[in-house]
């Protein structure tokens, strides 16, 4: 895999009431999803509420991913830590594992270094992995980080580590800076981070999306995917899968679609979210299971 494609699950992350992690619902959700028809699963990104979880937790749960029959090679961790040494022990750790990818945050507390401090930061993090299958997933999302990946420092990135630096997620919800991406970096596989960008996506020269409903919603998501990269018309099923992405969003991502699990699953497990979120509530389940209306049945009994 030099560029990847495709649709990847940035997987929620359930949570036993000690705050640990549920293994049981963690590994049957993951594979639930690649069944549904992810291509990959990006465990501990945002969605997966990365920045409330220790490093040990966050090998661990790869572990039991890996020790459960999910293929490594179908795996794109988050790894991006404010400390480069904090980053660098986990993304040892996943390509020692054979994952597929890291997803890789800016260095985001000191923003004010601009491009060089961290084109020095993702240099030196290559540098030290220090290991050829390596592929990096820059991720970009300034409203939460502060600091963004611009379009100029990932072309820069890739021309430094052309066989490394392969890929690019863009959370910030702003087309026009996907676009400069896409255009800035042609070798790189650009993702928006919402499936309501992807037939635009595609159609721009992008590679899929990254998109926290996948956990939801991947086989539609999937269909609209392969409809459109084979050349068809796929419009209707373009628009069901932004409305549904539009409900869950309204409802509060992460907690929204936790609460609606619980409900579909009937396992309150998937109420708990990590501090400093609140936890979610089966009154926003119940409320979000019924502003999808018949676009949820495939989740009943999971």
């Amino acid at each position: 895999m030099t560029r990847p494609t495709g649709i990847i699950c940035p997987l929620l992350t359930p949570f036993e009431a000690d705050g640990s992690i549920a293994r049981d619902l963690w590994i049957a959700h993951a594979k639930w999803v690649l069944d549904e028809g992810a291509h990959y699963l990006s465990p501990f990104g945002t969605t997966g509420e990365a920045l409330s979880v220790g490093m040990a937790a966050r090998m661990q749960a790869l572990e039991w991913l890996i020790e459960a029959g999910i293929p490594a090679d179908r795996l794109m961790p988050g790894t991006g830590l404010t400390a480069l040494p904090d980053t660098l022990t986990l993304s040892r750790h996943a390509v020692g594992s054979g994952c597929a990818a890291i997803m890789v945050l800016p260095s985001f507390f000191y923003g004010a270094v601009g491009d060089e401090g961290q084109a020095r930061y993702f240099s030196e993090l290559i540098d030290a992995i220090d290991d050829a299958h390596t592929k990096v997933i820059l991720y970009s999302i300034p409203q939460n980080s502060g600091v963004a990946v611009s379009p100029a420092l990932t072309a820069r990135l890739n021309a430094a580590f052309p066989e490394s630096v392969v890929a690019y997620k863009d959370s910030s919800g702003d087309w026009s800076n996907t676009g400069a991406v896409i255009a800035a970096a042609p070798a790189v596989a650009v993702f928006p981070g919402s499936e309501s960008f992807l037939t635009k996506g595609l159609a721009s020269g992008g590679a899929g999306c990254i998109s926290a409903t996948v956990n939801l919603n991947a086989a539609a998501i999937r269909r609209v995917y392969d409809g459109v990269t084979a050349g068809h018309d796929m419009r209707a099923e373009d628009a069901a899968i932004k409305a549904f992405r539009d409900a869950v969003q309204g409802a509060g991502l992460i907690g929204g679609m936790k609460a609606l699990m619980a409900v579909t699953s009937g396992d309150d497990r998937w109420l708990t979210l990590a501090p400093p979120h609140l936890d979610a509530t089966r009154a926003q389940g119940d409320a979000l299971m019924a502003a999808l209306g018949d676009g949820a049945a495939h989740l009943w009994g999971l």
